[in-house]
Order: C-alpha cells, then sequence, then structure tokens
C-alpha cells in the first residue's frame, strides 16, 4: 500500500535536504519547485502567461524566466503573488496528481509530495494543499533565528528582504503545528537523517526499509 506524503517547510528551512535524503531512502519524491522550473522553461504557456501578467522585465535576453526580477515583484505585492498563484498553481497540481497516480499505480511503498506552500494552500483554500488528500503531511522546522539567518545567506540578501520574503508565507510555527510529523532540521545533518529515517520506517511499517535492504543485497 502506498503512503502519499505532503512535505513543506519554511523558507530557509532545508526542505530540500531532507527531501534529498527521503530520495535517498527509497522514496518517491515528487518536487513542485522542480515542476515550475518544468512547465516555465521557454517556449512554455505558463512563461507566455506570466510575462503578459508581469510585463517583459521578468525575461532575460534570451527569453527565459528571470526569477530575481520576478521574486522583487512578487514578494512585494499581495495582489501580484495571488495572481502568480492563478497562473501557477493548476498546471503545477495537475502534473503532481499526474505523477502522484503513477506511483501509486506502480505500488510505491512511498511517495512524498514536496510543497513549499502545502499550508497556505488549506489555509486559504487555493492551492495544491486544498486539492490534493494526503495521508500524513511533514513540517521541516527551525526555530526564526535560524531560517532568518539560512534566508540571507542562501538568497545572498539583507534581513529586510528575508524577513520580507518569510512574511509572504505562513509562519514556520504555524506549520508546525499543523504537521502531522515535524523534522527537526536545527541540528546536526546526522541528526536530521536519523529523524527522517524513523519517520520513513513508521510511515512505511519497515517496508522501504526492507526493500532498500533486499535491493543492496
Amino acid at each position: 500500500m502506498t503512503c502519499i506524503v505532503g512535505l513543506t517547510g519554511g523558507i530557509g528551512s532545508g526542505k530540500s535536504t531532507v527531501t534529498r535524503i527521503l530520495a535517498e531512502l527509497g522514496a518517491t519524491t515528487i518536487d513542485a519547485d522542480a515542476i515550475v522550473h518544468e512547465l516555465q522553461a521557454p517556449g512554455q504557456p505558463m512563461l507566455q502567461a506570466l510575462a503578459a501578467a508581469f510585463g517583459s522585465g521578468i525575461l532575460t535576453a534570451d527569453g527565459a524566466l528571470d526569477r530575481k526580477a520576478l521574486g522583487a515583484i512578487v514578494f512585494r505585492d499581495e495582489q501580484a503573488r495571488a495572481r502568480l498563484g492563478e497562473i501557477v498553481h493548476a498546471p503545477v497540481i495537475g502534473e503532481m496528481m499526474r505523477r502522484a497516480k503513477a506511483a501509486r499505480d506502480r505500488g510505491d511503498p512511498l511517495v512524498v509530495l514536496d510543497i513549499p506552500l502545502l499550508f497556505e494552500g488549506r489555509v486559504s483554500g487555493r492551492g495544491s494543499g486544498a486539492l490534493m488528500h494526503f495521508d500524513a503531511t511533514i513540517c521541516v522546522w527551525v526555530d526564526e533565528a535560524v531560517q532568518l539567518a539560512r534566508t540571507m545567506a542562501r538568497d545572498a540578501c539583507d534581513e529586510a528582504e528575508a524577513r520580507r520574503r518569510m512574511a509572504a508565507q505562513l509562519p514556520i510555527d504555524q506549520k508546525r503545528a499543523l504537521a502531522d510529523h515535524v523534522i527537526d532540521n536545527s541540528g546536526t545533518p546526522a541528526q536530521t537523517r536519523a529523524q527522517v529515517e524513523a519517520l520513513v520506517r513508521r510511515l512505511t511499517h519497515g517496508r522501504l526499509a526492507s526493500e532498500n535492504a533486499s535491493t543492496s543485497a
């Protein structure tokens, strides 16, 4: 039986690290951000819709999406973020659901959908969190100070800009309260991995770990 899990976290929480560990442990991972990048490639209808909505200034000289330019618009304007969601959500949700169904049909033991705005969608009644069913949800959590420092380092931005980006999402403590399971990523990499391994065993009743052992034997 397949376990379908929604994985989320705040900006700078290290969600990508946890997703990578899950993949290493044999989980099927479906990354919303990766699908967004695919659908926003040059020549795709979504990129054309974005340029129409936000102007040609969000495109690079070779016609690709300038994500920094788009981010400068949507992180400062709630209406712009809403418009972005209207363009992006439905196609991305559709592709994630297609891939999740394919994984379930294959009988994959654990399917993890990595969705940054999972709980934002549920709270607003829009987006992937509102339209998809999960057997469990996971929040990758760090305290706000760590989140702020990591966001500044990752995005090479100042504190004001990092806080603005954090404010565009639900507070990470609220996400933690909404999740079925929490991975505390504020410690060492080994501590994070141990938490992920234990949770995988719990979610799959040890089946995924057993299959991995059989494959590597």
